[in-house]
């Protein structure tokens, strides 16, 4: 199978989007696929070009028995506002067009694309189509739907109906859509994808990396102590665990007010750990904070360190999102066999997933979040039962082996039913 791969994040090293693509490539390369990716440089989620990339219009990573990486170039704004976004959006779609065009005369059998970031599927249609491939296009998140919910985009009117009709337009014509919950692909299916072409691809996470680690290992965590340097007592304290993007999605406006009802509780300590848009305003807010440490993203071999410092994890979300995206950090906790606190609206895919596993409190009810806080500090066997719940979900849905080997089966069986190369096209038939 030849698999070319079209996204912006691309970065297997760190978390997130481009590290379940990053790990998917490899996964699949090391099965004996072909596998060719076309991305941009290492940016995200600090929004600027990592040192050791800078300098270099276009780069090719080749290394024998892996994906080969195609960099190329973009515009990244210190200060992405919406405007800004945009322009350093399309200015990746141009700056990998001509990487893009030159795939065609490898003949991919599929071409596959992640949103975010959609600007890429017109061009992954036509590479796709071009070339007598299959396309596939999968969704961490409903860009255009949280744009409406957060805001960004109107959320009636023509500015509205009129990205609807593009979105649709453009989704319509991928042989396959997936997407990483159930409830993902029944959205998928309301706009029109026909069920069977609507695909469960939910986010993993390696099991043998990121397990929970004995508590009298405690002492020897490596991100402890290196806190344990500006705050000794920190190995005595409850830790409550932010780690992820800091960014619009985030609803990271909630975690200093938090923190803040906790400030005379010697108890506990909070450690909020990532990168993104809102970091400095985060850090603003909880800047006279003694109970809180800051820490920047870390790389991906003190992860389980990272995820294993806390006693419970904070997930929050804001309510107008908090169904359109599933965070792709959320199998990581899991995994770590801690409790999470999660703010969600019930029956949502969030509440679902951490239904006996953790705990889910109102969006928009500070007082609901410190008391679910105070609940799991005061009572540590419900703690350990809702962690060794979460280990165990983990376990049994999320390993990285049963999913990509599902997956696998699908891009298999995707090829074999389109013929490839002589493949009908009625999706975009029907879009035009």
């Amino acid at each position: 199978m030849k698999l070319l791969i079209y996204g912006l994040n691309y970065s297997p090293e760190l978390t997130g989007i481009g590290k379940y693509t990053g790990e998917m490539a490899a996964w699949l390369a090391e099965r004996g696929h072909e596998v060719r990716v076309v991305t941009a440089p290492p940016y995200y989620p600090a929004w600027t070009i990592r040192e050791d990339y800078r300098g270099a219009f276009y780069r090719t990573e080749e290394r024998p028995g892996e994906p080969i990486v195609y960099r190329t170039p973009l515009y990244v704004p210190q200060r992405p506002t919406g405007l800004r976004r945009i322009v350093h959006l399309m200015s990746f779609v141009l700056g990998s067009l001509p990487v893009m065009l030159r795939q065609m005369y490898w003949q991919p059998d599929v071409v596959f694309t992640v949103e975010p970031t959609f600007f890429c599927t017109p061009l992954t249609l036509f590479v796709a189509k071009s070339a007598g491939a299959a396309s596939w296009l999968h969704v961490q998140d409903f860009e255009v739907d949280a744009a409406f919910e957060l805001g960004l985009l109107p959320a009636q009117g023509p500015i509205h109906n009129a990205a609807l009709r593009i979105e649709n337009f453009f989704i319509y014509a991928f042989d396959r859509v997936s997407g990483i919950s159930p409830r993902m692909v029944d959205r998928a299916i309301s706009k029109g994808i026909p069920p069977e072409h609507a695909i469960l691809f939910p986010n993993w996470v390696d099991v043998q990396a990121i397990h929970p680690l004995p508590a009298e290992s405690r002492f020897q965590n490596q991100i402890l102590q290196d806190l344990a340097l500006k705050t000794p007592s920190i190995m005595d304290k409850l830790i409550l665990l932010y780690s992820g993007n800091m960014g619009a999605k985030q609803g990271l406006e909630r975690l200093g007010p938090l923190a803040d009802s906790f400030r005379q509780d010697d108890r506990v300590h909070f450690i909020f750990c990532g990168d993104g848009a809102l970091r400095n305003r985060l850090e603003t807010s909880v800047r006279d904070l003694p109970n809180v440490s800051l820490l920047p993203l870390q790389p991906l071999d003190r992860l389980n360190h990272l995820l294993n410092a806390a006693d419970i994890h904070l997930l929050p979300q804001r309510a107008s999102a908090a169904d359109l995206v599933m965070p792709s950090r959320l199998s990581a906790m899991l995994a770590s066999g801690r409790p999470v606190i999660a703010t969600a609206h019930p029956g949502t895919q969030i509440a679902t997933v951490l239904e006996g596993r953790g705990v889910i409190v109102p969006t928009d009810e500070p007082e609901a979040l410190h008391n679910a806080v105070r609940m799991l500090m005061d009572c540590p066997q419900l703690r350990s039962r809702l962690g060794c719940a979460a280990r165990e979900y983990a376990v049994e849905h999320l390993s990285k082996h049963a999913i990509l080997s599902e997956f696998e089966s699908h891009l298999q069986r995707l090829i074999e039913r389109s013929g490839v190369a002589g493949r009908q096209n009625a999706p975009m038939a029907a879009a035009t």
